[in-house]
């Protein structure tokens, strides 16, 4: 390969030894270029020019030298230099400012035709700022509003601000300036948010790696083309977490050192940094950059944990149990090393022990601003390899690992005797639970047992024979549901069959797992129309996105989802069948570059009605202009001479968005993931193609003409016939296209998409669900009947019942961990319930909920709260911790480490709890007030 040689002189090796050590210790500042260099190629450098502290003369190596700067190794694509993922601070590349960069290429020059890689250093930090270089920018895939599909992809730093896309939208779309435009993030396939605030940073707006985002441009008219989704939009509480599929942290710095160079990707945030850059150990040492306050870098505890690619998940629940003083004493003090099992089956042959102990000693050794946990990471991943990869992953699931690993690694008894189960058959609740409990000590005994290891007691009564089955279980951590919603809210428009009346929005109760009926059930309730006679509909796009069925599930619509409720009639007392069909409005439109015409969507679709043996096209004519006559107004000279006759002719008004017209060339196809609808189809068969109608009666002028269309609307089946019956399918689709001069004579647009507002809508809404903790104990507590494939097999009826169970606490132990189970599941529904869960920072009084009559005082206070923010499946975690030194929280976001309040910490993101049981004395002694919630935060 070519090289491009430097063009000065090279120094001796100790002046460039000197040169390049000055340099490397550079503050990090905002604004400034860094640059990435390959570690094989430095590491070659540094022996020829004999850096590293162990070359005691100081000679170097002559025969070692290293020819041109190459970061070839660096790369995953020769030809595009694109980065290669997860490269790691000090294991795959080194960061130099740029003038020991340019040193190092006067002096070697580098490979020809190589690109620099070079890195902007960003200011991170909610209470305390930091720098860093942000080695992985994040990638945005930008669309305009009106061209969905037509995505670029840009990347962007996570300081960038919402203002800086959008000039880069601008020149991107050849958008002008004078131009007012909007951006919205799309983080579902038909959910957008609005980005309202220019001067958010990309972090701060919840933007994450591979997010979709929309510009959309004002019409020419002072409307927006998306203003029904705005309406929508914003009723809705915006979202105040940071979400990413690739688990994006809101920080990686050190709590201290002003200035720290860290990988700042969303999918990978190192923070292996090293002012001396050949000090000696393994690549996981790692020391910070610190240009100040450096004392407090000696507070044992306060030390971050480096983000490896997607691990917040770990390094949350890593930084709850590192701030758990009696088991991190325990590692401390060494008294794990007397303990290790290697000979368990059920352990991991004292290896997940021995690296945790490792790394608690590196978190409290108070030398080091945040460490790399790549090596208990790689121990985790051997002995569970769903946690191996670089996917998201649960923080409650890992510490259910964790524990359960490092008890079998400590266990104590060697070997396991074998213990029968037995029922407590009558005997006395004390003496069952007592033995229980001894068994359960003959086969684990270990530290997390002494901590964290408490006991149930399961009540099962049969049904049938009423026979009492009583057993005491042990637990290692409390999982506790949350009082679910049993309703929601939904914003409807209900489109009348009297074509004089405006359609009219409703907010209506639904049950949460409810079907289309009961959407319907409950909006015929407050407007009177029978349920039988309504059609539930997505509108999207002037066409139906989707025809509901009544049997179909809400949880299909979502709460941004356009919905329109149709009425229709059903067939009359004389028997005739009915037909009913879509029709969309549609302009013809001239394309000036190739003199051929097309045409476009406007408009609310209609559902209408028809008699089968009335489907011909001049009575089709005749109902769809009586259906649109409230806002298309006829000259009085071509009023039509009577009026529709057939009151059984009954349908669905043209129903009004709070939007303006957005328009699409219809031959674009899909629509932004829109699906086609399997229900409406055309039997071709029945459809003969001849000219369009003319001149029909009893009008005197026809003012449009009738297309058969699929469900988009885009692309034509067949014209309609004149003059015979039309053998249509029901919800086939039609399309009634208009010229342009006629549109704007007599399409009224402003009446078009005028609605009422019911009084439902005014009515205060029900404040977010905020729950105590105790509710949640209670509800944990509460009998409930097994399901019918979870039965339970009755030992006196001798087959499987549906019995009652229930759960109740024995004994606590002296760390209670309490998981909120905030994601469900079911086989419709997948969610994360955000219901802000109040409890207690101090003074948690769990005494009158344990059931051992000879129970002492179990009063706990809060030490640690494992976060989640965001989405089921994606999001960020991060952690609330109380130092045990100092006794002050502070707040851990992967290698970032700050001061935190009380006030911060009770938070809809809260998802495990670790609660210190206080000890006797500490129970004499006055305490403070016990409050329901020291503070908290709903956002």
């Amino acid at each position: 390969m070519a090289a491009a040689e430097g063009g000065g002189a090279r120094p001796d090796t100790a002046v460039q030894r000197a040169e390049l050590r000055a340099l490397l210790a550079t503050a990090l500042r905002p604004g400034e270029a860094w640059y990435l260099v390959d570690i094989s190629w430095f590491k070659q450098w540094k022996k020829f020019v004999g850096f590293d502290s162990w070359d005691m003369f100081g000679v170097g190596d002559p025969s070692l030298f290293p020819g041109p700067v190459d970061n070839s190794g660096l790369f995953s694509d020769a030809e595009t230099q694109s980065l290669k993922e997860h490269l790691i601070d000090e294991l795959d590349y080194v960061l130099v400012p740029t003038e020991a960069w340019n040193k190092l290429v006067a002096w070697y020059g580098c490979i020809d035709g190589q690109q620099p890689i070079v890195r902007k250093v960003v200011e991170y930090g909610l209470f305390v700022k930091h720098c860093k270089v942000e080695v992985y920018l994040l990638e945005l895939k930008l669309c305009e509003s009106s061209d969905p599909d037509n995505v670029i992809s840009c990347h962007f730093s996570k300081a960038d601000t919402v203002a800086t896309i959008e000039k880069e939208m601008r020149k991107l779309f050849n958008i002008p300036a004078e131009k007012e435009t909007r951006l919205w993030n799309r983080y579902m396939s038909n959910t957008f948010e609005q980005l309202s605030k220019p001067d958010s940073t990309v972090q701060d707006a919840g933007l994450y790696h591979g997010q979709v985002v929309l510009i959309e441009v004002k019409n020419d008219d002072d409307t927006w083309p998306r203003q029904h989704l705005l309406a929508k939009s914003s009723t809705a509480t915006s979202r105040n977490f940071t979400t990413s599929s690739k688990s994006s942290a809101s920080s990686y710095s050190s709590v201290s050192a002003t200035s720290v160079i860290t990988n700042g990707d969303s999918s990978n945030s190192y923070g292996l940094n090293s002012s001396h850059l050949g000090r000696g150990g393994s690549g996981f040492v790692c020391n910070s950059y610190n240009c100040g306050d450096s004392a407090s870098l000696s507070q044992p505890g306060l030390c971050g944990l480096s983000n490896l690619g997607n691990t917040c998940f770990m390094n949350s629940a890593l930084q709850c149990l590192s701030n758990t003083p009696p088991l991190t004493d325990y590692f401390l003090e060494d008294k794990y090393e007397a303990e290790i099992n290697q000979n368990n089956p059920l352990g991991m042959r004292g290896e997940i022990a021995e690296a945790y102990a490792e790394l608690i000693k590196q978190i409290w050794s108070g030398r080091q601003s945040h460490v790399a946990p790549r090596m208990f990471k790689t121990q985790v991943g051997r002995f569970a390899p769903q946690f191996s990869g670089y996917q998201q992953q649960d923080s409650q699931e890992l510490l259910a690992f964790l524990l359960d690993g490092l008890h079998e690694d400590l266990n104590r008894v060697k070997k396991k005797p074998y213990l029968e189960l037995k029922d407590a058959n009558g005997r006395p609740d004390s003496v069952v639970a007592k033995e229980a409990w001894e068994n359960h000590r003959l086969r684990n005994d270990s530290i997390i047992v002494d901590i964290f290891h408490g006991l149930f007691k399961s009540t099962l009564v049969c049904p049938k024979c009423s026979k009492v089955s009583v057993t005491f279980d042990p637990f290692c951590y409390l999982t506790l549901p949350l009082p679910l919603r049993r309703d929601r809210l939904m914003e409807v428009t209900l489109v009348y069959a009297d074509p004089q009346r405006r359609p009219v929005q409703y907010r209506v109760v639904v049950p949460m797992m409810g079907a289309i009926s009961d959407l319907c059930e409950s909006l015929s309730k407050i407007s009177g129309v029978p349920a039988e006679n309504m059609v539930v509909t997505d509108v999207y796009n002037h066409r139906f996105h989707k025809i509901f069925q009544m049997d179909e599930g809400l949880n299909h619509i979502m709460p941004k989802d356009d919905i329109f409720v149709y009425e229709v009639c059903k067939p009359s007392e004389d028997g005739s069948e009915y037909v009913t069909l879509s029709v969309y409005f549609r302009e013809k439109t001239m394309r000036q570059s190739s003199n051929t015409s097309g045409t476009v969507l406007f408009g609310q679709p209609l559902l209408i009605s028809v008699p089968k043996h009335k489907l011909t096209v001049d009575h089709l004519y005749v109902v769809v202009l009586e259906q649109i006559s409230r806002y298309v107004k006829l000259p009085l000279a071509e009023e039509y001479s009577t009026p529709c006759s057939d009151k059984g002719t009954c349908n669905g008004s043209s129903g009004v968005a709070e939007g303006d017209i957005e328009e699409m060339d219809h031959q674009d196809g899909g629509q932004e993931g829109k699906e086609k609808l399997s229900e409406i189809e055309c039997h071709t068969d029945g459809c003969m193609q001849v000219e369009s109608t003319r001149d029909l009666q009893p009008c005197k002028k026809q003012h449009f003409t009738f297309s058969l269309v699929n469900s988009y609307g885009t692309s034509e089946i067949n014209s309609i016939v004149e003059g015979k019956i039309l053998k249509l399918n029901a919800f086939s689709t039609l399309a009634i296209d208009w010229d342009s001069d006629t549109r704007r004579l007599l399409f009224d647009e402003q009446e078009a998409q005028a609605f009422e507002k019911h009084s439902s809508l005014l009515q205060p809404q029900k404040k977010k669900a905020v729950v105590a903790l105790r509710d949640c104990i209670e509800l944990f507590t509460t009998m409930e009947t097994l399901g019918e494939h979870d039965p339970w097999y009755c030992p006196n009826c001798k087959k499987h019942q549906q019995a009652t169970k229930k759960f109740d606490l024995w004994s606590l132990p002296k760390i209670l961990v309490v998981h909120l189970k905030r994601f469900s599941y079911s086989r419709y529904w997948r969610d994360k319930l955000d219901t802000v869960v109040e409890f207690p920072i101090r003074g948690l009084n769990m005494s009158e909920f344990v059931c051992d009559p000879r129970r002492g005082s179990y009063i706990y206070d809060l030490i640690a709260v494992s976060n989640h923010y965001g989405a089921m499946g994606v999001g960020h975690y991060t952690a609330y911790a109380k130092n045990k030194v100092n006794d002050k929280w502070y707040y851990f976001d992967d290698s970032s480490v700050s001061v935190a309040s009380e006030d911060q910490i009770v938070t809809k993101a809260a998802y495990v709890l670790f609660y210190q049981r206080r000890s006797s004395e500490e129970h004499l002694a006055p305490s403070p007030p016990q409050e329901e919630c020291d503070g908290m935060d709903t956002n």
